[in-house]
C-alpha cells in the first residue's frame, strides 16, 4: 500500500506524552502517516486544516473530555474512524462512546499487536466503504467529478453527502445560489442505494401554483378545464428513486401542507382524484434563504421544515473557499476548450491573483459562465488579466460615490442598484441579497428607476 494513501493518515490524541509518542513510532514503522496532539481542542485544529482517517483518542483529557471530541467529529468528520483510548477505571465509558460512534477502544497499558489489529480494522472498514463510495465504483467518480473542491470546507461536505447517502432520511442543503446544491442532490442520489432509478428535481419557483400542483401529483381527466386526458405527476415518475425540491421556500402554504402529508403517509392522491397512490421516493430539498427566518416570518411551515431538515447539509459560498478557485478555473478551462475546440492551456498568476480577490456573488456558476465567456470571445492560449471581465479587473465600469459632482440620495441609489445588477448579470435574488433588501422590494425600485437588468 503506498505511503500516500489517505486511508493511513492517523491522529493520535493524548494528554500522556509517552504514550502519544509511544503510539505515533510504533504506527510510523507501520508506514503509516502520524500526526499527534496533547488535547482535544488541539485536535480539533489539527482535524480542521486536514482532516484524518483515523483518529486515535483518549477519554480522559483535562481541556476537552474525549467522548465530547468524539461528537464533534462525528458530526463535522463522519467519514473519520475513531478508536478509544481508555484506562481500566473508564472502560464502561469507553463502551458508551462506541454506541456513540467509536469503532473500538483500546485499554492502556496495551499490547503492540493489539494496537496494529484495530487500527488495521480501521483501514478495512475504510476501504470497504471505498469501493461503495467516490473512488470505488463508477457512480462515485462520476458523482465527485463535477462537485470540485480540496478546501476544508467541501471535504466536510463531501464527508457528509457519503454519510448521508446510503439513508433514506431527508436531506436539505442550503447554500447561496450558484453553490452547486443540485449537484449535491445529485451526488447523494448517485451514492445511494436508487441510483439505478429516477432522480427527478423540480424548481420550485419555475411554476405557478395550479401548474405545480398538477405536475407534482399529475390529475385525472375531466377534473379541471384543460384537463383532457389523464396525465402522471413528477411524483410517480420518481417513485423508487428520489425527487429534489430545488428552491423549496417558493412553495405557497398550500403546497406545503400536501408536501408534509406526502412525507408523513408517503402515498398522494392525483388532482381530482380520491384513490390514494403509494409511494416510495427519497425526498432533498434546497433553500438560498434561511428557513429558520422564513418559519418566524410564517413564510414556510414549521413542521415542513423538521421533516425536511433530518440531515442537513450546508454548501459554502465560494469566497469561502478561495482555495479551491485554481482547481476550479483549471476544471471550467478544459472543459470549456474542449467543446469550443480551442488550446488555452491555462492562467497567468496575475490573472489568477484578480479572480481569487473578486467577492464572485454568483459563486461556482458565476466563474463557470466568465471561464466560459473568455475561452469563446478571447485570444491566446494563457488566460491574462486584460482578458477578464472589467467587474473582476476593476479597470472600468466600478461605482464611484465620490465625484466632483453633487447627487442627489435618491439617484446614488438608482446608480448603485443598476451597478449591483450589472455585477449579478441581472440575478435578481442575488442582487437582492447584496443590497440587503427583499426580492419585491428590488423589483419596485427596478420599476421606479426603470433599470435595465441585462
Amino acid at each position: 500500500m503506498r505511503e500516500t494513501d489517505p486511508n493511513r493518515q492517523v491522529l493520535v490524541v493524548d494528554d500522556e506524552e509517552a504514550i502519544r509518542n509511544g503510539i505515533a513510532q510504533v504506527l510510523a514503522k507501520m508506514r503509516y502517516q502520524v500526526s499527534t496532539a496533547a488535547g482535544g481542542l488541539e485536535a480539533l485544529e489539527l482535524m480542521a486544516r486536514r482532516p484524518y482517517a483515523i483518529v486515535l483518542l483518549d477519554i480522559k483529557m483535562p481541556d476537552l473530555d474525549g467522548a465530547e471530541v468524539l461528537q464533534r467529529l462525528r458530526q463535522d468528520y463522519p467519514g473519520v474512524e475513531v478508536i478509544m483510548i481508555t484506562g481500566f477505571p473508564t472502560i464502561q465509558g469507553a463502551v458508551q462512546c462506541i454506541k456513540h460512534g467509536a469503532l473500538d477502544y483500546l485499554v492502556k497499558p496495551f499490547r503492540i499487536d493489539d494496537l496494529e489489529a484495530v487500527v488495521q480494522k480501521a483501514v478495512d472498514n475504510l476501504e470497504q466503504r471505498s469501493r461503495k463510495e467516490p473512488g470505488g465504483t463508477e457512480a462515485g467518480r462520476e458523482c465527485f467529478e463535477f462537485i470540485i473542491g480540496e478546501s476544508p470546507a467541501m471535504k466536510k461536505v463531501f464527508a457528509k453527502i457519503r454519510r448521508a447517502s446510503p439513508s433514506d432520511s431527508t436531506v436539505l442543503l442550503t447554500g447561496e445560489s450558484g453553490t452547486g446544491k443540485e449537484l449535491a442532490a445529485r451526488a447523494i442520489h448517485l451514492l445511494s442505494p436508487r441510483r439505478d432509478r429516477e432522480f427527478v428535481p423540480v424548481d420550485c419557483s419555475a411554476l405557478v401554483e395550479t401548474l405545480l400542483e398538477s405536475e407534482l401529483f399529475g390529475h385525472v381527466k375531466g377534473s379541471f378545464t384543460g384537463a383532457h386526458q389523464t396525465k402522471h405527476g413528477l411524483f410517480e415518475l420518481a417513485n423508487h428513486g428520489t425527487f429534489f425540491f430545488d428552491e423549496i421556500t417558493n412553495l405557497s402554504l398550500n403546497i406545503q401542507a400536501k408536501l408534509l402529508r406526502v412525507i408523513q403517509e408517503r402515498e398522494f392522491m392525483q388532482v381530482g382524484s380520491q384513490k390514494r397512490i403509494k409511494l416510495d421516493i427519497r425526498i432533498i430539498a434546497s433553500s438560498n434563504r434561511d428557513l429558520n427566518e422564513a418559519v418566524k416570518s410564517g413564510a414556510f411551515r414549521e413542521d415542513l421544515f423538521y421533516r425536511l431538515s433530518v440531515i442537513p447539509i450546508h454548501l459554502p459560498p465560494l469566497r469561502e473557499r478561495t482555495g479551491d478557485i485554481p482547481l476550479l478555473v483549471e476544471h471550467f478551462l478544459r472543459k470549456y476548450s474542449e467543446k469550443a475546440n480551442r488550446q488555452v492551456s491555462g492562467i497567468s498568476p496575475a490573472a489568477m491573483k484578480l479572480l481569487g480577490s473578486y467577492g464572485w456573488p454568483g459563486n461556482v456558476r458565476e466563474l463557470e459562465h466568465t471561464i466560459e465567456r473568455i475561452v469563446i470571445l478571447e485570444d491566446g492560449e494563457v488566460v491574462l488579466p486584460e482578458h477578464l471581465p472589467s467587474f473582476i479587473t476593476q479597470r472600468q465600469g466600478e461605482f464611484q460615490v465620490f465625484t466632483d459632482e453633487e447627487h442627489s440620495l435618491e439617484d446614488l441609489e438608482k446608480r448603485y442598484i443598476q451597478f449591483i445588477l450589472r455585477r449579478t448579470k441581472g440575478h435578481r435574488q442575488d442582487a437582492a441579497r447584496i443590497l440587503g433588501i427583499n426580492r419585491k422590494t428590488l423589483g419596485n425600485k427596478i420599476e421606479k428607476y426603470k433599470l435595465r437588468i441585462d
